[in-house]
């Protein structure tokens, strides 16, 4: 019998099924996408693909086949210059892109790898670009994130050469706490995958630098540090700490 409603039946149970937490499939509920735009986004995906600690998910130089999002653990991406130096370049979390700078030569600008073990959900980037053309809500969010890549390395740059190294260390886990609270988790206690060494790189220090930034920091009780977790005792303080030199 029809009862002259129009029905747009919910996204196939497999859909969600197949990966319950896939970071893409997130993307649905903000870009308001209709639960036909869902399926035909999440056809298009694959899911859970798994990264071992230490084991990369592309290298500089390699073809753009897919964008990659991801679902669970941390990875690190660098470049490395002529005579073999490295340089950090970001640290990606759950819900992060990864591989976005290959869009503009179609091929990776840096070396993506594993701090622990972790998962990624990718797309194909053709198929990524032709669901941006038929799903104007995709594009806008897709632009959205692309945005905010771009802002959060913009103010990562401006700390780098503004502060000094105890305020470069307390930027650093603010950042980190403010990207774990926009994902829901615990804003003051967190788990940190990555060494001092690879902070040091990052922030443009040297390792011992790091580690005395740490502890003077947690000597001040504004920090307390758990082997590799982190707690901010104060959220406030350790904001003030960078308030005081401006």
């Amino acid at each position: 019998m029809n009862t002259g409603r129009s029905i747009d039946p919910s996204p196939p149970a497999p859909l969600w099924n197949d990966c319950p937490n896939c970071s893409f499939i997130a993307w649905c509920t903000p870009a308001n996408l209709t639960a036909h735009q869902v399926r035909q986004f999440g056809d298009r995906l694959e899911h859970r693909r798994l990264r071992k600690h230490h084991e990369y998910l592309h290298r500089i130089g390699a073809a753009l086949i897919s964008l990659y999002v991801i679902n669970s653990g941390f990875l690190r991406t660098s470049i490395t210059d002529d005579e073999g130096r490295e340089q950090i370049t970001g640290f990606s979390m759950p819900g992060d892109l990864v591989g976005m700078e290959a869009i503009a030569t179609g091929r990776y600008q840096c070396d993506t790898i594993a701090l622990e073990d972790s998962s990624v959900c990718g797309i194909a980037f053709a198929d990524f670009q032709k669901l941006n053309r038929d799903i104007p809500a995709l594009q806008h969010h897709f632009h959205r994130a692309l945005g905010s890549e771009i802002a959060r390395d913009h103010s990562m740059m401006m700390m780098l050469g503004a502060m000094c190294a105890e305020e470069r260390v307390a930027s650093f886990l603010l950042n980190l706490s403010q990207r774990f609270a926009a994902r829901g988790c615990s804003a003051t206690l967190f788990h940190l995958p990555m060494t001092r060494q690879d902070i040091g790189n990052y922030l443009g220090l040297e390792m011992e630098t790091v580690s005395r930034a740490f502890s003077h920091l947690a000597s001040s009780r504004l920090i307390a540090i758990h082997g590799k977790d982190v707690e901010i005792i104060s959220v406030e303080r350790l904001q003030q700490t960078i308030r005081n030199r401006e």
